[in-house]
């Protein structure tokens, strides 16, 4: 035969709204003034003092046309009271360091693309936002980003790529859009033709290391025609291969964010490829179920 299993607390013992309440009317001699100190209507003050007599099982307060005045019940328990408001004060005021020791700083990884060209701005509003947060960024590519938050290394990340990374949730921030890219003297800059697909899988490419989100939309997009060829170079960097392709040392596909400049100035010439999409995502990510609190949430707000 099973016991019966003891009442929670909770259904017990007021609540500290009654609580504060009970103490108010001790302090003030009236149901009247401790309502309107509180913010509440007299007759839910009212209510609840009724509410907390039943639930306990005495009467607290006798009232009278001159006020309000407690019991001796009622002494007694808003002595109890007023200990149970001041643990519940001391809750509050350790919940607020908390808060504040997590405010004071951010752990930001971020792909190298978002980092070098998107990051700075929203990191410059945060400033603005939150001046006294100090904010350390981790910088690197998709994978080692997806890395980062999943061994709590990092409170928010940002990636390039076609899907969000296992084990992290995600919201898409931007888009981009992979380009390809030679320098002028390359035999590519005078073409009139759009390059082929299979053409520009066949040929050797200054490429970014696996694991990068260029890396990954590129293999994907070119699996149909055989794979990427051996990379000519591969990199870690998109500054690293940029500085590579100007260089005249080969053709690449880079982000169109990083290569405005060089475009604009002709350092780098844009080579259209017919029939492939190369447009990718770029994402804030975090760990499944834990959603940005804090500086995180205000950064990924500064994102939109």
């Amino acid at each position: 035969m099973s016991e019966d299993l003891p009442t929670p607390l909770a259904h017990r013992v007021p609540d500290l709204g009654a609580l504060e309440l009970l103490l108010a009317v001790a302090r003030l001699g009236s149901l009247g003034r401790a309502a309107r100190e509180l913010g509440i209507t007299q007759p839910a003050a009212s209510g609840r003092v009724r509410g907390m007599e039943r639930q306990l099982g005495v009467a607290l307060v006798e009232r009278s046309p001159r006020g309000s005045r407690l019991t001796d019940a009622g002494v007694l328990v808003t002595d109890w009271a007023r200990r149970v408001v001041e643990a519940a004060e001391a809750l509050d005021a350790g919940a607020q360091a908390l808060r504040g020791r997590r405010d004071s700083r951010l752990r930001v990884a971020a792909s190298m693309t978002i980092a070098e060209y998107l990051l700075p701005g929203w990191l410059i509003a945060l400033r603005t936002e939150r001046p006294g947060t100090a904010v350390s960024l981790l910088t690197g590519n998709s994978a080692a980003v997806a890395g980062r938050l999943l061994a709590g290394e990092a409170d928010l990340g940002f990636v390039e790529g076609l899907d969000v990374p296992p084990g992290l949730d995600g919201t898409v921030v931007g888009h981009d859009r992979l380009v390809v890219v030679t320098a002028p003297g390359h035999p590519w800059a005078r073409r009139k033709a759009p390059l082929a697909a299979p053409e520009l899988a066949a040929t050797p490419l200054i490429l970014r290391e696996r694991g990068s989100g260029t890396r990954q939309v590129l293999d994907t997009a070119l699996a149909a025609y055989g794979g990427l060829a051996e990379p000519l170079l591969e990199l870690a960097s998109t500054t690293a291969a940029k500085a590579a392709v100007v260089s005249g040392a080969g053709p690449s596909v880079l982000s169109e964010l990083a290569i405005d400049e060089e475009l604009a100035t002709r350092r780098l010439v844009e080579i259209p490829v017919a029939d492939l999409p190369l447009r990718r995502a770029l994402r804030a990510v975090w760990p499944r179920g834990h959603r940005p609190t804090g500086p995180a949430r205000d950064l990924l707000g500064l994102t939109r």
